[in-house]
């Protein structure tokens, strides 16, 4: 498939049933919002991509198998946005949808590998895993991560902070927080808490994403 628009409706019946396990007809062109919605959803019937029982849209083992690429070409490609190039958080979705019609099955392999096989995108959906992760050995790990990747008991090295917001670099840095210190996870529930020295510092998940780290 590459008409972006169906690609798109492929993409929202799959988030539709992670948040609700079922896909009305009326609402799922509705939350489409764009012209020729519902002759869209004629066309991906039409060519065996879903299948209407009464209201209800249901994915044939075609259109299974094309959304969950698609799906996992955008979820990708938010991991690479966000975790590599620091794109804002309010124009990574934009950004991602964009991005991801140029990868093929090579190049999302390879961004995949690259991000150590990631299982969940920057808002905590899952990525649906590729080939490539099945051959991977389970116990292979990112060699660059963010401190919420760590298990507790890890010792890592700061490889780099990737924030957007100054005032947060600041108060990271007078803590002492910098490339090159060599930390070790603690604890990670109720809150990361990470020990430097002999110092102990708690962090909230949003700055924990923000440190990016290397095993030791």
């Amino acid at each position: 498939m590459t008409e972006p628009g169906l690609e798109e409706m492929l993409e929202l019946i799959w988030t539709m049933k992670e948040d609700a396990d079922k896909v009305e007809k009326d609402l799922l062109i509705k939350k489409m919002n764009l012209p020729g919605a519902e002759n869209m959803l004629k066309t991906l019937t039409q060519e065996d991509f879903v299948k209407i029982t009464d209201t209800r849209v249901e994915f044939t083992n075609k259109g299974m198998t094309d959304a969950r690429l698609i799906i996992r070409r955008h979820r990708l490609a938010e991991r690479l946005l966000n975790d590599v190039l620091a794109v804002k958080e309010d124009t990574m979705d934009s950004s991602a949808c964009k991005f991801e019609h140029f990868l093929d099955e090579e190049v999302t392999a390879s961004i995949c590998t690259l991000l150590g096989h990631p299982v969940s995108c920057p808002h905590g959906k899952a990525i649906p895993p590729g080939e490539c992760c099945g051959k991977a050995n389970k116990e292979i790990r990112p060699v660059v991560m963010p401190v919420t990747e760590l298990r507790s008991g890890d010792r890592a090295k700061i490889s780099y902070i990737v924030t957007r917001y100054h005032e947060r670099l600041d108060r990271l840095s007078s803590m002492g927080l910098l490339p090159g210190v060599q930390i070790r996870l603690h604890q990670r529930q109720p809150t990361y808490v990470i020990q430097m020295g002999e110092t102990q510092i708690a962090l909230d998940t949003a700055i924990a994403r923000d440190i990016y780290v290397r095993l030791v």
